[in-house]
């Protein structure tokens, strides 16, 4: 099997690759409100979890304009310093996104002044993954150590098809998703 290493540059090769030959109008048109069949497992009073994605991953802005437009409170991962552990806050402002600054890593994420808050329902991006909801992430392992000290949440990852793999070299640490969405399908829920 591929080491994880020599995956994920491929798996990044291949992403960036497929998003650079989609059109911005079709872009635009993609993950910008979470299947029904997804919705009908999270409940009203739930903490989305989402994420500021980079130009290459599946965008998650839609959903955290769909979210907050249901009276959803949104948190995206903020890092208080590069080796300080993954935390949540609030994100308050999903349309204009006054709320973010950047980060520890140049990732926006919201200001050191909002309210910590811990999802209920985690969307998280994704360098690879299985139909058995396995997933390859950036490598730094924080999602997985978030997720084994906040045990009992959805995760749910999103990506492009061509993200898809028959099989991920794993670990112990490696924590298995509830569902994963991807333009044309969802695996996990149906």
């Amino acid at each position: 099997m591929t080491s994880k290493s020599d995956l994920r540059k491929a798996l990044r090769a291949a992403r960036k690759e497929h998003v650079a030959a989609q059109s911005d109008a079709i872009r635009a048109l993609l993950f910008n409100r979470p299947p029904a069949p997804l919705l009908e497992k999270i409940g009203n009073e739930a903490v989305i979890g989402l994420y500021h994605a980079n130009s290459v991953e599946a965008p998650a802005g839609g959903y955290a304009r769909f979210f907050h437009e249901a009276g959803h409170r949104i948190a995206l991962p903020a890092f208080t310093a590069p080796d300080a552990p993954m935390i949540f806050r609030e994100h308050s402002d999903p349309h204009g996104e006054s709320d973010l600054e950047k980060g520890a890593f140049g990732m926006l994420q919201p200001a050191s002044d909002a309210a910590d808050v811990a999802p209920d329902v985690l969307f998280i991006p994704l360098v690879g993954f299985t139909a058995a909801l396995e997933r390859l992430g950036q490598g730094g392992g924080h999602y997985d150590r978030w997720l084994a000290a906040n045990p009992g949440r959805m995760v749910i990852g999103l990506a492009w098809d061509v993200q898809l793999v028959e099989e991920l070299p794993l670990e112990p640490h490696d924590m298995p998703l509830d569902a994963i969405v991807t333009p044309t399908r969802i695996y996990g829920i149906g």
